[in-house]
């Protein structure tokens, strides 16, 4: 049977806010004949999220040494067993429909390689805030989500973490890119470079935003490193667009 992973790293996680996690999981409903595995990775191998969730036939538990999101996103993905990859962050929740209208593109329209969805952000408060550039529900050409990106700061139109997507092409594109942060804008710019894409204009994601997070960091902002990271993810897809123009999916 046609079966889609969802790809989640773990790093001291908060037990509220896996086990949400976990129930915006459990709770899916797929299309008939499609199964579900979530792989949950560990970065590091204390084995402290098996004790957090539940035993259950539908999470994947994987432990490795520490070294990271990128290197534990990818570890998972060598783990996972799915046709489609989606991404779920441990303190993430999914909503009630995403995956199924994940699987229902990219099974219907085989031109289309990943898909993303509106995201709203979930404050301390429990009250949740949304963005207005948020682009026309459909495809996506290639291309856009690079040159958007570009011309706005390295600020994507569409949110990285929202991604589902094909796993030859994950697979093809090398996983998630090995820097400190941005590693999922790493693999959805070159993506999107090689391939059509869709947006759900449906809300798809809880963002948790939190003191905790990697992204509420200085260091995640601090000038010098962002400006590399930017540099190295444009040039990976410049350099995809110059060398392997086979790999663009028509």
């Amino acid at each position: 049977m046609p079966l889609l992973s969802i790809i989640t790293p773990s790093y001291k996680p908060v037990r509220e806010q896996l086990l949400e996690a976990y129930e915006s999981v459990r709770t899916q409903e797929l299309p008939e004949g499609w199964e579900l595995e979530w792989i949950i990775q560990e970065d590091g191998s204390t084995g402290v999220v098996r004790d957090m969730l539940p035993d259950d036939p539908l999470v994947n538990f994987g432990t490795g040494r520490r070294g990271g999101v990128a290197l534990t996103r990818n570890l998972a993905l060598a783990r996972s067993r799915g046709e489609l990859v989606k991404n779920l962050d441990q303190d993430d929740i999914l909503t009630p429909g995403v995956l199924s209208r994940d699987i229902e593109v990219l099974a219907s329209d085989p031109v289309v390689q990943w898909t993303t969805s509106r995201v709203l952000d979930l404050l301390p408060d429990g009250s949740t805030v949304g963005f207005e550039s948020d682009p026309p529900a459909g495809r996506i050409e290639p291309g856009f989500v690079f040159d958007h990106w570009r011309t706005h700061d390295y600020r994507l139109p569409v949110h990285p973490t929202t991604i589902c997507i094909r796993r030859e092409l994950v697979v093809a594109l090398g996983g998630w890119m090995g820097i400190p942060g941005s590693d999922d804008t790493g693999m959805l710019v070159p993506a999107s470079v090689t391939s059509y894409g869709y947006f759900h204009g449906e809300v798809g994601l809880l963002y948790r935003k939190w003191p905790g997070q990697e992204t509420a960091s200085a260091a995640h902002y601090a000038d010098e490193e962002r400006r590399l990271r930017m540099d190295v993810i444009e040039a990976r897809a410049e350099a995809i667009i110059k060398l392997w123009p086979s790999l663009r999916v028509s």
